[in-house]
């Protein structure tokens, strides 16, 4: 497996001006990782109150620990996040890329290096060693190794990555929302930081195949409450 020592060679970074359900959100990120010949980054914000899980998370454990929102299941892995109050982001990496051919952890700790040069630096923000790793299913409140956290091990920002044919997905969560003026900017330096060259584009998903990617799996109760 490669070791990744420098960015992407290119980027494409969305700034979806669209919020969608929780349902739609996933099956977006899941046509990009389908059909990207480049590597995207998307920008994204929720429509209502909704909270997603890992795709081998317990439902009934999540239930416990967030209500009074909309649950919906993530492809990827990862524990439980609350998107009430976060900045999310979806990296989409076509196969051809070396960072979506390297180990998991290598491509863990190279996306959060660049994410936390790209936060406040009032919050001292570091990779975490891992070392206070429990079992806590709540994602903000269990760093892993290579999650960002602060100078006093408050996690910061955390992800989960799926590997397929065509390439890496890494859907990440930053905690607390922020304007849109902030956003901005951080997904532009995000991307100076993650690939020699990179661009602003738009997408428009079509309709047919993510509203049949919602109806045969992320809108699907079964799929949400599998385990």
């Amino acid at each position: 497996m490669a070791t990744v020592t420098l960015p992407l060679s290119q980027l494409e970074l969305w700034l979806d001006p669209v919020s969608r359900s929780g349902p739609e959100n996933m099956a977006v990120d899941e046509w990009l990782l389908q059909t990207a010949n480049r590597s995207v980054l998307r920008v994204y914000g929720w429509e209502g109150s909704w909270a997603s899980l890992g795709c081998f998370s317990d439902f009934k454990q999540a239930q416990n620990q967030i209500v009074n929102v909309c649950w919906v299941r993530r492809l990827t892995g990862g524990g439980i996040v609350d998107h009430q109050d976060d900045w999310t982001y979806t990296l989409v990496i076509p196969h051809n890329e070396d960072l979506a051919r390297a180990k998991g952890a290598e491509s863990y700790r190279v996306i959060h290096q660049a994410l936390s040069f790209v936060l406040n630096d009032s919050l001292n923000p570091i990779l975490s060693d891992g070392s206070t790793a429990g079992t806590d299913s709540m994602c903000f409140r269990n760093p892993v190794c290579h999650d960002v956290i602060d100078g006093v091990g408050n996690k910061l920002a955390g992800a989960g990555q799926r590997r397929s044919k065509e390439g890496l997905l890494h859907q990440g969560s930053v905690a607390g929302k922020c304007d849109k003026i902030v956003s901005i900017d951080r997904s532009k330096r995000f991307s100076a930081l993650l690939a020699t060259n990179w661009t602003l584009v738009s997408f428009h998903p079509p309709t047919e195949i993510i509203s049949q990617k919602v109806a045969e799996r992320y809108g699907c109760e079964e799929w949400t409450r599998r385990r």
